[in-house]
């Protein structure tokens, strides 16, 4: 972990920095907390080409669904020819259904490495990385307000222990649970609204089931354990997962999906709002397209008795007949002729 202990600690040496040089007391525990909170910023803005991978990945999943249901019907006697058709048809796609698991696998080595980072340094001092021993020193003794040890945790500052403090156990435990909390609403929000009909059953929604129920509480019962620092690492992290889902869902949903359906709706209502694409325009435009003659029709050649406005000008005369082909103009008329 010695690479990740420098990149961390060079993040966090810079958030802090910054926030001594705006006023925040270096060695309380308020600018150290800002600055895991900005050590969270950094590392998800990095990931997010990842997390734009897992939704496409995500995507393909699901649109692949009936076709995985097919294979299911065509080879469901044979479990070792269905792996092989099914992984087939994912490399055909241009999927993996290990790609959703990408952000949170590149996460785990981060979030032990500030684990152990803050868990030596508040016990011993040790410096890490680009943390030398004075700020490693600063770093684990620092206290949120001077009550809350960024370094203590629920578990070590139970009321039954040796050292008990009952404000960190409320605050970790109030972290625990936005902590639970977000991680089963990002995926109820991915389940609820950016999954087709057709992808709600077979192995790919049982997945997906389980991750709603299983991370919540693995992450629940082990939040518990967890520094007051790393829990605020965590649920920045999920606060940042779940904002950045609801955009994606939001403004580029899979076809077939509530969230395509909610975005039509949307797009219908803004473009009758400002008068454009409505269906009683389109048809008004039609019917007068429909109206107006495609092209003018031009004036009949008359002689000069019918332009000086005589009776033989009248609609039905014989005045208003052409003349046969080779025939003086001024022979159908005698007092011309004369």
């Amino acid at each position: 972990m010695v690479p990740l202990y420098y990149i961390i600690s060079a993040v966090l040496i810079g958030w802090h920095e910054l926030f001594s040089a705006i006023g925040l007391d270096p060695a309380g525990g308020l600018s150290w907390a800002l600055s895991i909170i900005g050590l969270t910023l950094v590392i998800r803005a990095a990931l997010i080409p990842l997390f734009v991978k897992q939704i496409k990945s995500s995507r393909n999943m699901q649109l692949l669904q009936p076709k995985v249901k097919e294979l299911q019907k065509k080879y469901g006697h044979d479990r070792q020819k269905l792996a092989e058709e099914t992984m087939k048809l994912y490399k055909e796609a241009g999927t993996n259904p290990f790609a959703s698991c990408l952000p949170i696998l590149l996460q785990m080595p981060i979030f032990f490495a500030l684990f152990r980072l803050l868990d030596q340094a508040a016990r011993s001092g040790k410096a890490h990385g680009f943390l030398d021993v004075e700020r490693a020193k600063q770093f684990g003794q620092a206290d949120i307000f001077g009550k809350i040890p960024i370094a203590d945790s629920f578990w070590g500052s139970r009321t039954w222990g040796e050292e008990p403090n009952g404000t960190v156990m409320v605050v970790a435990l109030i972290l625990v649970l936005a902590m639970t909390a977000t991680t089963f609403f990002t995926q109820r929000q991915l389940m609820a609204k950016n999954m087709p009909a057709e992808a709600m059953s077979g192995p790919y929604a049982q997945q997906q089931k389980m991750l709603l129920y299983i991370l919540p509480v693995a992450f629940g019962l082990g939040g518990v354990a967890f520094p007051i620092g790393v829990l605020l690492y965590w649920t920045t992290s999920n606060l940042w997962t779940m904002s950045q889902q609801f955009y994606v869902i939001r403004n580029n949903p899979a076809p077939g999906t509530p969230a395509f359906k909610a975005k039509e709706e949307r797009d219908k209502a803004k473009a009758a709002r400002h008068g454009h694409g409505t269906t009683e325009t389109a048809v008004e435009e039609k019917v007068e397209e429909e109206r107006r003659p495609s092209t003018r029709q031009q004036p009949r050649r008359q002689s000069r008795s019918q332009r000086k406005g005589g009776p033989q000008n009248k609609p039905g005369g014989q005045a208003n007949q052409t003349p046969p082909a080779g025939q003086d103009e001024t022979t159908n008329d005698e007092g011309d002729s004369k």
